[in-house]
């Protein structure tokens, strides 16, 4: 990781929002509003979470399904504990660890398997987006600056626009990835990367067609109407009411801020993005910090406590997770080089 710039980029990208987020505070008056908050929110809280970590569960079996019939039961804990990795490695190594548990567990190739998790990402990004363009006119104060938001659904459209023409038309898809990869590459490599992106577009089968498209986008919709639901339990317990719409900002604006590069948990990037979005609808800025500390702690502890629980049935060792980056450069379905300690 000290070598990797990417991860490099992460410490100074979570240090500059951090920054941002704790601008003009006073850590005294934050201290005040965290202990006259009331914590028996913390648990109802947590349950609706737990309802939305289902119905994500459920949205993953149903893109998977085309590839194989994966019970919503057997993803939970897969999908949980590659949260976890992003929670605690760098550089978004959850993403690769799913791959890896659905290899193992259920003989589903890893780029197929990328191929879900991009499309999930992909769902949630318009999601939240549309949330976002929905509730933004509304708000008392100044809005995002178009600079801003129009690079936003201009990269999401247009991922979900290429997600569906390449799951509608799978073999103009292939045949358009054939070409590029024969152009720079020797044909072995251009055939080993023809077969990945093959497996990859597996994937995406679930997105075939506008009905089964839409019908995704409407379980991404319920989907984070349930989470942000967490929001506005935990608002119970702080002294200050906003409507539920507002919770919903928040929370598309703070899953949003996850897609910049930050270090593991979204340190940074989640905080600023929360202290503003509640700004924005005047939330004063210690409470707005205060609440968003509370919400980030719910996300991350309970997540990451069951995960590492999970991960110790599943025998995985922190020693495979570090090879996690070289096995997936190795040929499709390989496995990890044994490992005999922590």
């Amino acid at each position: 990781m000290p070598r990797n710039r990417r991860f490099w980029l992460g410490v100074a990208v979570s240090a500059l929002f951090l920054y941002l987020a704790l601008r003009g505070q006073r850590f005294d008056e934050i201290w005040a509003a965290l202990r006259s908050a009331n914590y028996l929110w913390v648990i109802p809280a947590t349950a609706v979470f737990f309802v939305a970590l289902v119905l994500k569960a459920y949205r993953w079996h149903l893109l998977v399904r085309p590839v194989k019939e994966v019970p919503t039961s057997r993803m939970f804990p897969v999908m949980i504990i590659g949260y976890t990795g992003n929670n605690i490695f760098p550089l978004r190594a959850g993403e690769l660890l799913r791959a890896y548990l659905l290899r193992q567990r259920e003989g589903i190739s890893v780029s197929a398997s990328l191929g879900t998790v991009v499309a999930e990402r992909t769902l949630d990004g318009i999601t939240l987006l549309i949330f976002l363009l929905a509730i933004l006119p509304v708000a008392p104060q100044a809005g995002i600056p178009l600079a801003l938001l129009i690079p936003a659904v201009a990269v999401f459209a247009g991922a979900g626009a290429a997600l569906f023409l390449a799951a509608t038309f799978p073999d103009r898809a292939r045949s358009v990835v054939a070409r590029i990869a024969q152009m720079p590459l020797p044909r072995p490599a251009g055939e080993r990367v023809s077969g990945l992106a093959e497996q990859f577009l597996d994937g995406l089968l679930a997105l075939r067609g506008a009905p089964n498209a839409l019908g995704l986008l409407a379980v991404s919709i319920l989907v984070w109407v349930v989470e942000s639901g967490k929001f506005w339990v935990l608002m119970q317990g702080l002294p200050f009411d906003r409507p539920y719409y507002v919770m919903l900002f928040a929370t598309s604006v703070v899953n949003l801020a996850t897609v910049l590069p930050a270090m593991p948990g979204y340190v940074g990037t989640f905080e600023a993005a929360g202290r503003w979005s509640l700004e924005l609808f005047a939330v004063p800025s210690q409470l707005a910090f205060s609440f968003i500390l509370l919400a980030h702690a719910i996300l991350w502890f309970p997540v990451t406590a069951l995960g590492l629980v999970l991960m110790a049935r599943e025998g995985l060792r922190w020693r495979e997770v570090g090879q996690l980056g070289a096995w997936a450069g190795q040929e499709v379905g390989a496995p990890l080089p044994p490992s005999d300690s922590l």
